[in-house]
């Protein structure tokens, strides 16, 4: 079953450009022969890091969205583990909230924005009460039309 992840590594801070880029190409063939795909390679460059992590307190962050299964991203851990200028990684599973998000979404897009449900169930009463006030006005014109029209019996 295919699912979105995103990893999201910290390499050392004197990495060179090259460097960087031949660990991110590495990491996204291991990624293509796990069998996942590569959606999106975010570098967010160099950051200072809350706390020292072994003995840097820089480090260089990259952010890839991946898809795939739970083989490939174990596969892929194993190999950040082993990977010497990584200093830290995580790995989240987003497929489940991009899913709720969507839900969010198509609720708030069926309400019109500022209305809620009781407001609109309050404003098709007022439809409604209008409607039956419009109708009761229409016979009651139509009743004294028709006492105008009577012969007086005097």
């Amino acid at each position: 079953m295919q699912r979105t992840y995103e990893v999201m590594f910290i390499v050392r801070p004197d990495m060179t450009e090259e460097d960087q880029d031949k660990l991110v190409a590495t990491m996204e063939g291991h990624v293509a022969t796990a069998g996942g795909t590569v959606k999106n390679v975010e570098r967010m460059g160099k950051r200072r890091l809350a706390y020292v992590v072994r003995k840097f307190q820089d480090g260089i962050y990259v952010l890839m969205v991946l898809e795939g299964d739970g083989a490939m991203v174990k596969e892929l851990e194993r190999r950040l583990r082993v990977t010497e200028p990584v200093i830290k990684f995580i790995t989240v599973r987003v497929d489940e909230e991009q899913k709720r998000m969507a839900k969010v979404k198509a609720l708030r897009d069926a309400k019109v924005r500022g209305k809620g449900t009781r407001a609109a169930a309050a404003e098709a009463a007022a439809a409604s009460a209008a409607a039956t006030a419009a109708e009761a006005a229409a016979s009651a014109a139509a009743a004294t039309t028709e006492a105008d029209t009577a012969p007086a019996s005097v």
